[in-house]
């Protein structure tokens, strides 16, 4: 099947052989997002991208890598206008909130029917992230991407039946996915197919760590290390996902 342009980095991500090309595929994406909101040409400063970030924000995990990323004039931009409506949002709820009376009883059920509106901002603070956002929408094609090549393309197919599997994290996803994609006799390829893959690479993975404590037998202590010597970061990708091992994806100055 001859490639398209939007088939591209999938195939890119499987012919990688990597645990997971949706790992794989993640990491390049959310590289991408960082160099376009931090990076040299980046968007930041343009009123229309801080917006964006204004109101979605970041989560922990990628305030983290924007820190790691080391554009210390861009972060300073982002959060200063970030904070500035944050604040204002803050002060909105925070005028109009008044705690609820309640008996001990009331305090000792939960209860969800008014729940507490300063942990409600919060909560959805907290939950909303713009490069989780961005990375949710591509990551919805990809996986619309993977089904059409899955039924179309033997190549493919056939690369996914002998490569080494999906992280459990993106494999249940697919699963989700397939479920409301295919039926009858495809969802029961897909899932005939790719079980056994999955198994056998859990199982691959297994032994490769075993091997690895194994090595620290004195009596193993000249033996092959096989395929052991990075089994911990390929095993917790495998389980899941991610890159364990990764160094901070900083700044192409």
């Amino acid at each position: 099947m001859k490639e398209q342009l939007y088939t591209i980095p999938l195939n890119d991500a499987v012919a990688a052989d990597d645990e997971c090309p949706f790992c794989f595929i993640e990491r390049k994406v959310t590289q991408d997002l960082l160099d376009q909101v931090l990076g040299s040409g980046s968007t930041y400063m343009e009123a229309d991208m801080r917006d964006l970030t204004d109101r979605a924000g970041f989560c922990r995990t990628h305030f983290k890598m924007m820190f790691d990323y080391g554009n210390t004039l861009g972060n300073a931009w982002i959060l200063k206008t970030h904070t500035m409506h944050l604040n204002e949002d803050f002060h909105r709820v925070a005028a109009s909130f008044r705690p609820e009376r309640k008996s001990l009883l009331q305090r000792m059920k939960k209860s969800e029917d008014a729940p507490n509106p300063i942990s409600m901002f919060i909560r959805k603070r907290r939950e909303s992230c713009y490069i989780c956002e961005e990375f949710e929408k591509m990551y919805a094609r990809y996986l619309d991407t993977f089904f059409y090549l899955w039924e179309n393309d033997d190549a493919f197919r056939s690369k996914i039946i002998g490569g080494k599997g999906f992280c459990l994290t993106h494999f249940g996803d697919l699963c989700d996915a397939a479920d409301g994609k295919l039926g009858g006799r495809d969802l029961e390829d897909f899932y005939g197919t790719l079980l056994p893959v999955m198994e056998k690479n859990l199982a691959r993975l297994h032994e490769d760590v075993a091997w690895l404590v194994e090595k620290y037998d004195y009596r193993n202590k000249d033996a092959d290390w096989k395929n052991s010597r990075d089994a911990i970061q390929r095993a917790m990708q495998k389980l899941k996902g991610g890159y364990p091992a990764d160094a901070p994806y900083r700044q192409n100055k």
